[in-house]
């Protein structure tokens, strides 16, 4: 039997892999190691999820079997990848060396947690899995009062869900606004309006300095000195790169695991995809780069080089209050703004100073003009 690709995750970067290499190839061995049960679903519904009354088996597109058999791999749930030995080209499971032709590593990221003090800070929720979002979910289902740590993307859009249910929001940010990596004050000014008509409050400006039990409800002591009480905390407080055991076995690490255009971390063979792999500086946790670089991928591991071509990307922001697709850059380097605006919504584009256009923000009723707008922007590889 030839040696497997071996892929260490089972997250959409992985599986979407699989799918593209089992097009080409449908024989070739595949041996998959995963933390979780390795079912396959879309983690950006979990942001909404509350809303439209799912449930963690509503999430799932297929089981881990299911897949399993469909795509032909084996499948090591719930299993640990101990160490990885890049000279013998193998990883160490319970102790047991398994040998790799190639090693995908698509370990993802976890939810960042700031630092906080206080007797109920281990009560922190995260929503990053289909497994944080089954623990969490009767939990955030009974609440009446829910502090959301982070207003960025994943954030906003998990207070308007839970608003959305009914639910008291109060949402914590330490910078100044609303999406303030992603939005022009204009849009991102409306957007927050939305949310407040929606009676979600927002605490900018703000940490939150202590965490504590009181009676049956949480206590969160901000840096202003208020305290707020909720039922529950969640963190969207943004993604850190999984990349100890990468680290560990010589990969060149950043914010995530530095690859080149193939998506080859600095150790032959080893390559990295999805959450955890920076690209050109970046570490890009959207589904539209992690499909390409899939695609990319499965052609080089197939033994056809291929290069990862990444054109100018759209994000879809699902706040259903006030729909936004924004694509390129639309904060950083922007040097002037052209702005067309009515009763409907707004388009938003945004210049450099040679005055090229290097990014756009479309809202509501100007939908029609994303894709004209996403044509116009340069390429990012």
């Amino acid at each position: 039997m030839n040696t497997p690709i071996i892929i260490i995750g089972s997250g959409f970067g992985s599986y979407q892999l699989i799918k593209t290499i089992r097009r080409t190839d449908k024989h070739i061995p595949i041996m998959v190691f995963t933390l979780d049960e390795g079912h396959d679903y879309n983690k950006p519904d979990l942001s909404h999820a509350f809303s439209h009354q799912q449930t963690c088996t509503d999430l799932i597109r297929q089981t881990a079997q299911e897949f399993a058999s469909e795509y032909n791999i084996t499948l090591h749930a719930l299993t640990r990848v101990e160490s990885i030995d890049s000279q013998q080209q193998s990883v160490l499971v319970n102790g047991i060396a398994y040998p790799y032709s190639q090693l995908v590593l698509a370990t993802g990221a976890r939810t960042f947690v700031p630092p906080m003090q206080g007797n109920a800070t281990s009560n922190v929720i995260t929503l990053n899995s289909l497994q944080e979002f089954e623990s969490a979910q009767a939990q955030i289902h009974e609440a009446k009062r829910v502090l959301i740590i982070g207003a960025g993307l994943i954030g906003t859009e998990i207070a308007m869900d839970l608003s959305h249910c009914g639910k008291q929001v109060v949402v914590v940010e330490p910078s100044k606004g609303l999406m303030a990596n992603m939005l022009p004050e204009l849009v991102a000014t409306a957007l927050q309006q939305k949310l407040i008509e929606a009676s979600v409050e927002f605490e900018f400006g703000q940490t939150i300095i202590s965490l504590d039990h009181k009676d049956s409800a949480i206590c969160a002591t901000l840096s202003s000195g208020k305290a707020v009480d909720i039922d529950c905390v969640i963190s969207a407080a943004g993604l850190k790169a999984n990349v100890g055991l990468a680290s560990q076995s010589g990969c060149k690490v950043n914010n995530g695991l530095v690859v080149n255009n193939q998506l080859q971390t600095s150790v032959n063979n080893i390559y990295a995809l999805g959450d955890c792999a920076e690209i050109n500086g970046k570490v890009m946790s959207y589904l539209q780069p992690i499909l390409l670089s899939a695609n990319a991928l499965a052609k080089t591991l197939l033994g056809q080089p291929t290069d990862l071509k990444l054109p100018a990307m759209l994000v879809k922001v699902k706040t259903p209050h006030m729909p936004i697709q924004l694509g390129g850059s639309t904060v950083k380097d922007v040097a002037s703004w052209q702005i067309d605006i009515d009763s409907s919504g707004c388009s938003v584009k945004a210049y450099n100073e040679q005055k090229q256009i290097i990014g756009f923000v479309v809202t509501q009723g100007h939908m029609n003009n994303t894709f004209p707008l996403l044509r116009a922007l340069p390429a990012n590889l």
